[in-house]
């Protein structure tokens, strides 16, 4: 089975951290690759999705996140049979499949019940109860198809019902003295060639009439069956194998295990464990949203690689990262950021330059491969570079992010400038959007030391309303810390037009006394010329938290 590659950025994805992955998933599939997957682990921000609304580019599938789920370890080479199939048949089929579960599903392949041994054991029992008579749940159809029997008449062939099963093996009179402990319509009678045992059940209005062996029904006996509406089949077996079919020609729905409730793809891995535990054969049938088997689980699956497998943009640090990705295969890392503590069980494709977009690397990547870029991706790689280097004015921006910005400005015929001002007046509509959004939409948390902290960035042509709403955005970011038990959380708020930025903080109180940034008033500084969080505020803070 092919796995599943997502290639996804950070948590609070920004508008560098989508477009990298969806246009790199573009450029693996043209190099041939198959089943990669552009995701975020967040919610997309105005600016990204005013970007890909405009270029027409599929936001990439969201994933809250990549907890070891159901669906990532389902075996989906799994056998199923149809709800009416006998149960001979479906025996059959376990037999030539070597497997030991079938799970039954309805004509629109919804989940109806699990065939196993033992299911399969105990309900014959029930049936073969040599203290009970015999009777079966089957249709003639059913018996036909079992008996590979030959119909003479039929009626209403494909209606399923319960009935009793008489085998015509004594003397006629001890026959007859069987035949009236039972409701002749309900009855299905076993008989060779016997024709006053064919007459006398034809007369009295069996439900079916079964001649072993091949034997025939004489043509008069013929019309009166067809006349009185009884069905007549010829098996082509003995009397015993006969009555043994017609027991296997159960529809398998009713044999098959009940009680086994399938799970979804999206249950925990953690919370199926109990269940499987339970289950008589340690596996059980896995369902999608609307109600569809799509595959199989056992815990043998449970030990085995998952089915999906990470690759990482624009960041290469845990606490960046989609929470659970710790549990799964890394296979590349691309990224322009400091390097975190991020240990991997194999050697992996890592990219990390010192450059001022991760955009500007999957771009950079396109070229190197020899893979010309579709105009839509060439379009949101060039917002991506612009969006991240604030129309290449920041500090991390280089001489690479400039060449390839000019590059990707030509084959779109896209204005560097005119599509800069755009897509910075879309992240800055802070509008009626709550404090605390505003803070989790580009939220980085980070550790020196033995003490953890977040700064969020929005970008705004007027920094005015957020000053305005001061109050509001210092408690949004004191219950951050509380909740997250950090040193400080804070927020910059970079000005686009004077390049420049203001950082509110709330923090505990030791630490922000020693803060040696200018005041402009309480909990509130001026980071003059400082417009990248990355490369000149992080640092920075760095270097406060190590004094503390």
């Amino acid at each position: 089975m092919n796995k599943k590659t997502y290639i996804i950025g950070h948590r609070n994805p920004d508008t560098d951290s989508v477009v990298s992955a969806a246009s790199y998933a573009v450029l693996k599939e043209a190099l041939g690759g198959k089943d990669f997957f552009a995701a975020r682990a967040g919610k997309m921000t105005a600016q990204s999705e005013y970007i890909f609304n405009r270029f027409k580019v599929p936001i990439p599938e969201y994933l809250s996140d990549l907890l070891p789920k159901v669906g990532f370890y389902i075996n989906e080479a799994y056998q199923t049979v149809h709800e009416n199939t006998s149960l001979w048949n479906a025996v059959a089929k376990m037999e030539e499949c070597n497997s030991k579960v079938l799970s039954v599903i309805d004509s629109e392949g919804r989940y109806k019940s699990f065939l196993h041994y033992n299911a399969f054991a105990q309900n014959v029992l029930k049936i073969l109860n040599p203290e009970k008579k015999t009777s079966v749940t089957t249709s003639i159809k059913l018996i036909c198809d079992t008996l590979g029997a030959q119909p003479l008449h039929t009626k209403d062939e494909n209606r399923i019902s319960n009935s009793a099963i008489l085998i015509a093996a004594s003397q006629f009179d001890t026959f007859c003295e069987k035949f009236n402990e039972h409701l002749p319509e309900n009855l299905i009678v076993i008989t060779g060639d016997r024709a006053d045992i064919q007459e006398y059940c034809i007369e009295r209005g069996v439900k079916a009439i079964v001649l072993t062996a091949g034997s025939v029904l004489s043509k008069p006996l013929q019309t009166k069956a067809e006349k009185k509406d009884v069905c007549a089949l010829i098996s082509p077996y003995d009397t015993s194998s006969t009555a043994m079919l017609i027991v296997y020609s159960t529809p398998v729905s009713a044999i098959s295990d009940t009680d086994i409730k399938p799970v979804n793809k999206n249950d925990l891995v953690r919370s199926i464990k109990p269940i499987l535990q339970n289950s008589p054969s340690r596996c059980l049938p896995v369902i999608n949203d609307e109600k569809k088997l799509i595959g199989i689980i056992s815990e043998s699956d449970l030990i085995q690689e998952a089915n999906i497998e990470v690759i990482m943009v624009d960041h290469n640090e845990l606490s960046q990262a989609i929470e659970g990705i710790e549990h799964y295969k890394i296979k590349e890392i691309i990224d322009h950021h400091r390097l975190g503590n991020l240990n991997t069980r194999d050697p992996i494709t890592f990219i990390n330059k010192p450059v001022g977009a991760t955009s500007t690397l999957i771009a950079t990547l396109f070229m190197e491969n020899k893979v010309p870029m579709p105009k839509p991706i060439a379009s949101i790689l060039l917002a991506g570079i612009l969006a991240d280097t604030l129309i290449l004015q920041s500090a991390t921006t280089t001489d690479t992010d400039r060449d390839v910005a000019e590059y990707l400005s030509n084959i779109t015929g896209l204005d560097i400038e005119e599509l800069g001002s755009d897509i910075m007046r879309a992240s800055s509509r802070i509008g009626k959007r709550s404090a605390n959004d505003v803070i989790q939409q580009d939220m980085k948390e980070y550790t020196e030391g033995e003490h953890s902290f977040t700064v969020s960035q929005i970008e705004v042509d007027n920094p005015e309303e957020i000053i305005e709403r001061k109050e509001e955005f210092l408690f949004a970011l004191e219950t951050e810390k509380k909740a997250k038990k950090l040193l400080f959380s804070a927020l910059m708020v970079t000005d686009v037009t004077k390049l420049t930025s203001f950082l509110l903080i709330s923090g505990d109180a030791i630490f922000i006394q020693s803060i040696t940034f200018p005041k402009q008033e309480q909990d509130m500084y001026v980071l003059k010329d400082i417009v990248s969080r990355k490369k000149q505020l992080i640092p920075l803070l760095s270097e406060q938290v190590e004094k503390y």
